[in-house]
């Protein structure tokens, strides 16, 4: 891939990446940037391993995801809301956004939890593109989704 095709590539899944990692950073915007940095550099310096078969935004998702897990800040969970609520302070949560309470609910999610969660619900993506990104097989997906949205509905009290 041609560094040309890879920028045209990048200025077209930019926001839906950064509204990926502002997701499973539970709107803490200054980590998700740092990630969404730390992504595509990694994603620039693989780019000629890069197979184009239409799935620029997978790859790069699968890479972003891979760079939040390994990301101390993506293992930070808290047991409950409140907890989550002394974690955030207004000038490291997007307190304009208005889901910050779902941010907050995520972040007492495991990782792989919220991952799954945001990949499908936020980002659209299917349970067979989920396996593939987060790399592992798809009833764990299901397992994930499901524990999630239970957790979630518990939390936010739905």
């Amino acid at each position: 891939m041609t560094r040309e095709v890879f920028i045209a590539h990048v200025e077209r899944e930019q926001e839906a990446l950064r509204s990926f990692l502002l997701a499973l950073c539970c709107g803490n915007k200054s980590n998700a940037d740092d990630l969404a940095q730390d992504a595509l550099v990694k994603a620039y310096l693989s780019s000629a391993g890069y197979q184009d078969k239409g799935r620029f935004r997978s790859w790069l998702f699968k890479i972003a995801y891979n760079t939040f897990l390994n990301h101390k800040a993506g293992h930070i969970t808290t047991e409950n809301l409140d907890d989550a609520r002394t974690l955030v302070s207004p000038r490291t949560a997007d307190d304009v956004f208005e889901h910050q309470d779902l941010y907050l609910a995520l972040r007492t999610l495991p990782p792989k939890e919220r991952s799954s969660i945001t990949l499908y619900y936020l980002s659209g993506y299917n349970i067979k593109e989920i396996a593939e990104i987060t790399e592992t097989s798809e009833d764990a997906v299901k397992k994930q989704l499901s524990r999630g949205r239970d957790k979630l509905k518990e939390i936010l009290k739905i």
